[in-house]
C-alpha cells in the first residue's frame, strides 16, 4: 500500500521513515519532493573502450562538485551523468521507497533515474540518481532544485533481512554522496 501525505508524516514522527530536514511544503498527496545535491560523476569516455562489469569503473569516472546554489551543471543530449540527492532519506524494515522523476523535468526530456529507483527496506542514504538527457538541447541542473519525488510503500510483513545487514553485502547502504557502480564486487570471491 502506498502511503499518503498523512501516512508519511506519521511515519516520520514514529521514526519509521527518515527524511532529514523534512520540509512540509515539499510534501505531495502521496510523495515527497527531493532536491538535487551538489555532486555529479561523469565518464571519461576517452580512457576506456568499454565497460566490463567484472572490473571497477571508478578510475574512468570524474567527480564534479558545485560549490554554490547559483552554479549549474549542464547535461548534454544523449549524455549519461550520475548525480545525488541533497536530501538524506530512507525507511526501516516495514517500508520500501521508490524514486520517481518529476513530470515537469520529464517534459524537458530528462530521465532522472534510468532504472534503479528502488530503495530497499532498511536503507537510508543520499540517493545516487542516473540522469539521461533524451532531448536535442542541453539542460541545466541546479543544486537544491526539486529533482525527483519519493513514494513510500508499506510491506505486508517487515523485511527479515533489511538492506545494510551483513548477510546481504549491501554496497550502497548509508551512502552520503554520489557513488559509481560497484557491480564488480558481485564477481569477487567470498572468502
Amino acid at each position: 500500500m502506498q502511503l499518503s501525505d498523512v501516512d508519511i508524516k506519521k511515519g516520520i514522527e514514529l521514526g519509521d521513515i527518515i527524511i532529514n530536514d523534512f520540509d512540509e511544503s515539499r510534501l505531495q498527496p502521496a510523495s515527497y519532493d527531493v532536491l538535487l545535491g551538489y555532486e555529479f560523476m561523469i565518464f571519461n569516455n576517452h580512457k576506456f573502450e568499454s565497460i566490463d562489469p567484472k572490473k571497477s569503473i571508478h578510475e574512468f569516472m570524474e567527480k564534479v562538485t558545485l560549490t554554490d546554489k547559483d552554479e549549474y551543471f549542464v547535461i548534454h543530449p544523449g549524455q549519461f551523468v550520475l548525480g545525488v540527492t541533497y536530501d538524506y532519506f530512507g525507511c526501516n524494515e516495514k517500508y520500501a521507497c521508490q524514486i520517481m522523476g518529476k513530470s515537469s523535468l520529464a517534459r524537458y526530456g530528462l530521465i532522472v533515474h534510468t532504472t534503479a529507483g528502488f530503495i530497499d527496506p532498511g536503507n537510508k542514504l543520499n540517493a545516487t540518481l542516473e540522469f539521461v538527457n533524451t532531448n536535442t538541447v542541453p539542460i541545466r541542473l541546479y543544486p537544491e532544485m526539486k529533482i525527483a519525488q519519493i513514494a513510500f510503500y508499506e510491506l505486508k510483513t517487515p523485511a527479515q533481512n533489511s538492506y545494510g545487514s551483513t548477510a546481504l553485502g549491501s554496497k550502497y547502504y548509508d551512502s552520503r554522496g554520489v557513488q559509481a557502480s560497484d557491480m564488480h564486487k558481485n564477481f569477487e570471491s567470498k572468502e
